[in-house]
């Protein structure tokens, strides 16, 4: 599934979304390589990138100091990066939003698109992908109160 959210991920996004309002608070890197790109940010920008927990295979992207439960210390955006899906799949910024549901009419009504729907992440939040009147990709992000 395109832009599904590992749960810490989401926790992260779920604590960031609480202190800011609409701004970017997780990215992801889709890679044909995973290994090879991981490597590419690592040596580039010091990022630390490890294999999240679980069956599926994505990686946090950490590019400002965290505290144990994985929360920024200080401002920035963490990401992950993931197996692509397809080809031509770019990378998404999640942008906090108050409701999904309210923000895909918005999309729609100023010439955007929903590319994915509205999934749920388990316990954690909602995000739709969408696309803006040029094509670009985004995702909103509504985190579970």
């Amino acid at each position: 599934m395109r832009g599904t959210l590992r749960l810490k991920a989401a926790a992260i996004i779920r604590e960031v979304n609480s202190r800011m309002n609409h701004t970017i608070v997780h990215f992801e890197i889709p890679a044909s390589d995973v290994e090879r790109l991981r490597a590419f940010y690592s040596r580039l920008f010091d990022w630390k990138i490890e294999k999240a927990e679980g069956p599926m295979d994505y990686w946090m992207i950490t590019t400002v100091p965290t505290d144990a439960s994985g929360m920024p210390k200080e401002p920035g955006v963490n990401g992950g990066m993931m197996k692509k899906q397809e080809p031509s799949q770019t990378v998404t910024n999640y942008i906090s939003v108050e409701s999904v549901d309210e923000y895909v009419k918005k999309v729609q009504q100023l010439g955007g698109k929903v590319a994915t729907p509205k999934q749920e992440v388990p316990k954690m939040g909602y995000f739709a992908v969408c696309l803006d009147p040029e094509g670009n990709v985004f995702a909103v992000w509504q985190s579970i109160q």
